[in-house]
């Protein structure tokens, strides 16, 4: 038998292919951009990702030259979803979803920690606030779109809207009812009553069902079929939000265990049975043991996108090299910057390019490139902007260090940057962990596809996607760039405590325009 997986990501979706031991078939990708109307505004028509999952199922699945009938089932997993997509009662959209990058939320957010002590909202939920959170996207549409608001049934996460065209299901997982945050009772596993009152939030705009990553939602429709190619009532499993389904991609079950996933953002995380809660990182069920793990973990807003950003604004020349010799436009980027030593030169990146998340939670935040002087070049900016993120990284471990969680010496890495082995060795010289990638990198779909072997009882047991997982050599840490990167983190971090009053000032400039 075959178990296929699919990841919608916040600018693409990947579906894969494996066979019931995890060896890798076949993968299909499609790409599409986001929303930005508005500085710190991020939004996506679902339509993107009901098209993009269509195409990679059907390529993958035609990849793999294997029958319809040997396809045991598919799990689907997705970027946050923030507020959801609002839809009517015949599930169609009435607004853009609010997806996790978006940072409007501000007023909204205000007014919970003006009125909502922090010790109720963390107590029940394991959260505080942040316009990270969905909830305070939802109360900015009540808020801002009362005409929407009225008219919205349910809000449905990107993944679970999918789930729903495929099989008329509509529900979701733990994982995307706990991110919600807020409304969520991270002890009953269920919506807070109390919390939506205090909120103002009608319950009943949630999804109504909620289940195990690794159930079956439903069954695939004769219209979704066609459309595939795969067979009409093919098992359709619950999948999570990408960042544990990623986690799980990696083997990652036992405490001590830690994984970043490292693409358009990044999502570092460990699991645990509920001992380590703290505000300044952000707690839900995992996804497998749902009703005993926690997935506890911190997220840079900006990761892979710093490097995007740097190289469609400053990187014309690498992207038409690579367009005439097939060289990854990053990869010349990063042979460019090969005799800039560790520090670059004192050139330090602030990566609060979208407002940040944790452990900082500032929406008004915004990207500093600090210390250049008439010596540095475009290559010590782009040098400087990997250590960023790898600095971003490192302040959430110090984080969840601080609060008692025990983390392993190898960090295991996954997603878009773990294919720099380059941009790895900063990670591992700025955080001082050993980095460990995976032999091949698939990273959510991987998880999805374990999940979907779960929910169709191919595979009996969590445990067995330890024998799924191998890894690459670790990269290790250099002790003299440790030196170096200890001395300029220090820095990252005054710079920000040096700046955040500047940034809010003009942020809010910029609101009253």
């Amino acid at each position: 038998m075959y178990l296929m997986g699919t990841d919608i990501g916040t600018q693409g979706t990947k579906t894969i292919v494996v066979d019931e031991k995890g060896k890798l078939i076949s993968e299909s990708f499609r790409e599409y951009k986001v929303i930005t109307p508005r500085p710190s505004w991020a939004e996506q028509w679902p339509g993107v990702w009901v098209k993009a999952v269509i195409e990679t199922v059907k390529e993958s699945f035609s990849k793999a030259n294997i029958s319809p009938k040997e396809v045991a089932g598919i799990a689907i997993s997705g970027l946050y979803g923030g507020s959801g997509i609002p839809v009517d009662k015949n599930v169609e959209p009435l607004y853009p979803c609010l997806i996790w990058m978006d940072r409007r939320a501000k007023k909204e957010t205000k007014w919970v920690k003006d009125n909502v002590p922090k010790d109720k909202i963390f107590g029940i939920t394991g959260n505080y606030v942040d316009s990270y959170f969905g909830f305070t996207k939802i109360m900015w549409i009540r808020d801002n779109l009362p005409d929407v608001w009225k008219r919205t049934y349910q809000f449905v996460t990107p993944k679970d809207f999918v789930i729903y065209q495929m099989t008329s299901t509509l529900g979701t997982d733990y994982t995307s009812a706990g991110n919600i945050g807020g409304i969520f009772d991270i002890r009953k596993k269920t919506w807070s009553e109390e919390m939506g009152k205090i909120l103002g939030i009608d319950i009943q705009k949630l999804p109504q069902r909620i289940f195990k990553s690794s159930d079956v939602m439903g069954y695939l429709n004769k219209q979704y079929a066609d459309l595939t190619g795969l067979m009409e009532g093919t098992p359709v499993i619950a999948g999570g939000i990408d960042a544990p389904v990623a986690q799980l991609s990696a083997g990652a079950l036992l405490e001590g265990e830690h994984v970043a996933m490292a693409g358009t953002s990044m999502c570092w995380g460990t699991v645990h049975d509920g001992k380590y809660l703290t505000p300044e990182l952000v707690s839900y069920p995992y996804v497998v043991y749902d009703d005993k793990l926690i997935y506890t973990f911190g997220g840079g807003a900006t990761s892979g996108e710093l490097a995007r950003w740097f190289r469609d604004n400053f990187g014309k020349y690498e992207k038409e090299v690579s367009e005439k010799t097939g060289i990854p436009s990053y990869t010349l980027l990063e042979l460019e910057t090969k005799n800039i030593p560790a520090g670059s030169d004192g050139v330090i990146v602030l990566p609060y390019f979208m407002g940040e998340r944790s452990p900082i939670w500032d929406p008004d935040a915004r990207g500093v490139i600090f210390g250049l002087s008439l010596y540095h070049t475009r290559s010590h900016v782009y040098k400087a902007m990997l250590e960023a993120a790898a600095y971003s990284l490192k302040h959430n471990m110090e984080v969840a260090i601080k609060s008692g969680i025990k983390l392993n010496h190898d960090c295991w890495i996954v997603g878009g940057v773990a294919k720099s082995e380059y941009w790895i060795k900063i990670f591992a010289d700025v955080t001082g962990f050993s980095m460990k990638r995976l032999a091949n990198d698939v990273e959510a779909p991987f998880g999805d596809a374990f999940l979907a072997g779960l929910g169709t009882k191919v595979i009996d047991k969590p445990e067995r996607i330890k024998e799924w997982v191998k890894f690459r050599k670790e990269i290790e840490p250099e002790e003299k760039n440790m030196e170096v990167y200890g001395k300029y983190y220090e820095i990252y971090k005054e710079l920000y405590e040096s700046t955040k009053k500047i940034m809010e000032k003009s942020s809010s400039i910029f609101d009253q325009e």
